[in-house]
């Protein structure tokens, strides 16, 4: 008789829990995250549990707090931070540091229906990765205490493992707000890529389906990431990762034709001398049951063919006579051969339709991807499965051109905006993109700490800038090379600019006395004005043009659509100033917004300069 054998810790046997394994072993269907279904566990022994509510759903436990979130407004901002940037003047790309959810809270205004293209590479919730914690009060609270900017109040952040519990539940949570806001920023035509593997792909999939619509899907790509097995992978090795396409307004969607590869075009050739030019043969029969399709075709050396058994020529006879007057029908050079139809390359469309299965050998693999960051980086490579730039070209040349909008908020080391300059270098576009990334904390052990790259969003930084500079160095003798935009416009999540009104009854008068300037005291003028931005829903790249009336700075937005002015002690020379300022410019409508405390109280002067402004037909005056 075998002996039981005692607990490892010294305790007894667990019996519940050893009942519990029983029972997922008999019925693992009744276990959802590791806690028992007791209705479902009834029904599968016979007692079915009625619900009148029943039906087919995609439900999990926080699903209704996800939504909530979604739609709550963000209290933050984003800051200008000049001295981390490239080419601010000029430049059309963003960088934005800071938790994604809050970011594309933040630019709901300004870039609704703006995106052409997002791609994403979200945590794939294998345990190792961080998953962006969310507190449902007040998600900017969270982030500012998680990146430093806040004292701690004893939240903690780490990974989603399968210990914790709601391992499926949690990464939905994160998941859902994100691409609900995510599909606002899309244009009609616009398309979204989502980057995943077997672990949450199935989840994924409804989760899309819910958010996006089912009619939207438009396929699920197979990327062959590795090449090779890993001998010490358990059971099978996972050679590749899932990337689902789902559109806005599928109807709307344009995908683009793959350019043919040097080995597609040798297929064309004219051994006849056509003067169509070069062609290749194609397939006469297919599967199609019709009416006579199965004629005889004599060649010109005098052999018969039939299509072969369970097939039929696919034209029909008259088409087949039609085709062989055009010169159409190939019988080999010995004319002979079973009968082939000619297909001109001149005459089909220029390109080929994309396949579901993408190659390595075509897009890369996450181990091309290491290398092509050993290059940038001076040797060090500072992720485990990177995605390699070439994967992100061809997402981006499928569904781009021009001065389209690129979005990646899982930027990471900033893969998408690397392809997005080299699409850009190498078809002459003006596509700009939008990073957004985290400031998660590289560990101190890690090659990129040791680098000097404290975080992820520096490495990505620092990516873009070292891609930029060596794209244009690689292309020096292409035409319009020097007007490629490598540069970048970094901005910070932070809290509001403007102090919220806060009443301290037991010391009022101070209250009252903080708030006739109500803007907090280490923010800058240009931190208020990128603000103001958001608020107005104006793009972040706008040219701002600042001059100075009447001894105060004026910043003029937009030519003159936006005019802010942040100075204390605003005379009525000021305001007529910008009265000028609106008749040079003549844009359409302006908008013009003063400091409050700019008029120091005094109504007389708020009062007439509204009056002048009217009669420069500027009626859209607000305080700050």
């Amino acid at each position: 008789m075998d002996k039981l054998n005692p607990a490892t810790d010294g305790s007894s046997m667990d019996i519940v829990q050893a009942n519990i394994e029983q029972l997922k072993t008999l019925f693992p269907d009744v276990f959802t995250e590791g806690k028992i279904d007791f209705d479902q566990l009834k029904s599968t022994l016979g007692d079915y549990v009625e619900n009148n509510e029943e039906r087919y759903s995609f439900n999990w436990h926080g699903k209704s707090a996800a939504k909530r979130i979604a739609q709550a407004p963000s209290t933050g901002t984003l800051r200008p931070c000049i001295e981390e940037s490239k080419d601010w003047d000029t430049t059309q790309n963003l960088f934005i540091e800071g938790d994604n959810l809050e970011a594309l809270k933040l630019l709901q205004k300004s870039y609704h229906k703006q995106v052409k293209m997002i791609y994403i590479d979200p945590p794939y919730n294998t345990g190792k990765e961080f998953i962006y914690p969310d507190n449902y009060k007040d998600n900017l609270d969270t982030y500012l205490e998680y990146s430093g900017q806040k004292d701690s109040e004893g939240r903690k952040f780490g990974t989603n493992t399968e210990t914790t519990g709601r391992y499926h539940t949690n990464w939905l949570n994160m998941m859902y707000p994100r691409l609900k806001l995510a599909r606002n920023l899309l244009r009609d035509d616009g398309v979204i890529f989502i980057s995943i593997d077997d672990n949450e792909q199935s989840n994924l999939k409804k989760l899309c389906d819910e958010i996006f619509g089912e009619e939207n899907f438009v396929s699920t790509i197979i990327w062959e990431k590795k090449f090779a097995p890993q001998n010490d992978d358990k059971y099978i090795t996972a050679t590749h990762d899932y990337i689902l396409i789902y559109a806005r307004e599928l109807n709307s969607v344009v995908i683009n034709l793959l350019p043919r590869s040097e080995s597609a075009l040798k297929k064309f050739k004219n051994p006849d001398n056509d003067p169509r030019g070069i062609w290749t043969s194609g397939d006469l029969t297919s599967k199609t049951k019709a009416a006579g399709h199965s004629y005889p075709i004599v060649a010109p050396g005098g052999a018969t063919h039939y299509p072969p058994a369970g097939r039929q020529w696919a034209p029909s006879l008259e088409t087949f006579n039609k085709w062989l007057n055009e010169s159409r029908i190939w019988y080999g050079e010995k004319g002979n051969n079973v009968p082939r139809v000619k297909q001109f390359l001149s005459e089909i469309q220029d390109g080929l339709v994309p396949m579901s299965m993408w190659k390595h050998e075509d897009v890369g693999h996450n181990q091309s991807a290491t290398q092509e960051l050993k290059k940038l980086f001076d040797g060090y490579s500072f992720f485990d499965s990177p995605k390699p730039s070439s994967l992100l070209c061809r997402v981006s040349y499928l569904t781009s051109a021009n001065n389209d909008t690129i979005l990646d908020f899982f930027s990471g080391s900033a893969t998408t905006a690397h392809a997005v300059m080299k699409l850009n270098a190498k078809d002459s576009g003006n596509r700009r993109h939008i990073m957004v990334q985290l400031p998660e904390p590289c560990d101190e052990k890690s090659e990129a700490y040791k680098a000097g790259y404290k975080t992820i969003a520096d490495v990505g930084k620092e990516r873009i800038h070292l891609a930029g500079e060596k794209i244009k160095a690689e292309n020096t003798d292409k035409v319009g090379i020097d007007k490629l935009d490598i540069g970048f416009k970094v901005f910070k999540l932070d809290s509001s600019n403007i102090k919220p009104w806060d009443a301290d009854l037991d010391n009022l008068d101070t209250s009252l006395f903080d708030a006739v300037d109500n803007i907090k005291e280490d923010r800058t003028e240009e931190d208020v004005l990128y603000e103001l931005l958001l608020k107005y829903g104006i793009d972040l790249t706008v040219p701002i043009e600042q001059r100075e009336i009447a001894g105060k700075n004026v910043y003029s937005i937009g030519f003159g659509a936006l005019v802010v002015c942040l100075a204390d002690e605003i005379t009525l020379d000021v305001v007529e100033g910008i009265g000028k300022l609106k008749q040079e410019l003549e844009p359409e409508l302006m908008h013009v917004v003063f400091k409050d405390g700019g008029f120091n109280g005094d109504d007389v002067i708020k009062t007439n300069a509204i009056q002048i402004l009217k009669r420069y037909d500027i009626i859209d005056v607000k305080t700050l």
